[in-house]
């Protein structure tokens, strides 16, 4: 449920293997939205926001529907570290994750628990050093094979059953649930950026626009025309360009 670059927001990709992107968000922007259509997205974050001086934690798993959220000014920012392919935290694994969010039962403006462990609340600019003391304790973990099979490498040495398994043990998802919707948040960014909806088929492998159009109801609740207009009172989640191989 992270916010969109169109307003006061930043976000950056980062040299970790296991991180996608970093991002931070104001909450006190004077034309802020009234509303916020988070899309589907394949990957789980972890997400870090202070509204009227309290803090808040929570782990989020992917999201397989669009959800609309009414936004309320304040005095606050949310920081998100959206998770690889592959990554995920040994304890909690993102299947139970689905469609859910787990909130740290403990939290202060400087530290938070997770997983029954006291963790120092990341920010935008140390977020990569957050995830790399996950890493040395043993909490986050990555199955590279993961990553590599949904850029479209091959698995030689695997057979597909077990590449079944571990995307779906690591992600929450299978394969072709993980292309659909990266391919319908690609198709969003093309809409975005002008191209007719019939060009988007071709760009987003969809068969015809038919296609494009259930496919953009399942996943963004929105048709193409809606998304290619401007709507002050409602923004759009996140959007970045990933790796994941959508086309068929």
């Amino acid at each position: 449920m992270s916010l969109d670059p169109a307003g006061d927001v930043e976000q950056r990709p980062s040299d970790s293997p296991y991180v996608e992107r970093v991002y931070r968000a104001g909450t006190d922007a004077v034309a802020m939205p009234a509303r916020m259509r988070s899309i589907a997205n394949s990957n789980w974050e972890l997400v870090v926001w202070r509204d009227r001086g309290e803090t808040h934690v929570a782990v989020r798993g992917p999201e397989t529907s669009p959800t609309v959220l009414d936004l309320e000014p304040g005095e606050g920012e949310t920081v998100g570290i959206i998770f690889s392919h592959g990554a995920f935290l040994a304890p909690l694994p993102v299947p139970k994750l689905v469609d859910t969010a787990v909130t740290s039962p403990q939290t202060t403006a400087r530290s938070f628990v997770l997983q029954g462990e006291e963790w120092e609340t990341p920010s935008y600019d140390n977020a990569d050093v957050f995830v790399d003391r996950l890493v040395r304790a043993g909490l986050l973990v990555r199955d590279p094979l993961v990553t590599d099979v949904l850029r479209g490498d091959v698995a030689t040495l695997v057979t597909p059953r077990s590449v079944q398994r571990r995307v779906a043990a690591a992600t929450g998802l299978t394969q072709g649930a993980i292309r659909q919707i990266e391919r319908a948040r690609q198709a969003v960014m093309l809409l975005g950026q002008g191209i007719p909806a019939i060009e988007v088929v071709q760009l987003a492998g969809y068969h015809d626009q038919p296609h494009l159009a259930r496919s953009l109801t399942r996943f963004t609740g929105c048709t193409a025309s809606r998304l290619r207009r401007a709507d002050g009172d409602e923004m759009l989640s996140l959007l970045y360009k990933t790796d994941v191989m959508v086309r068929p």
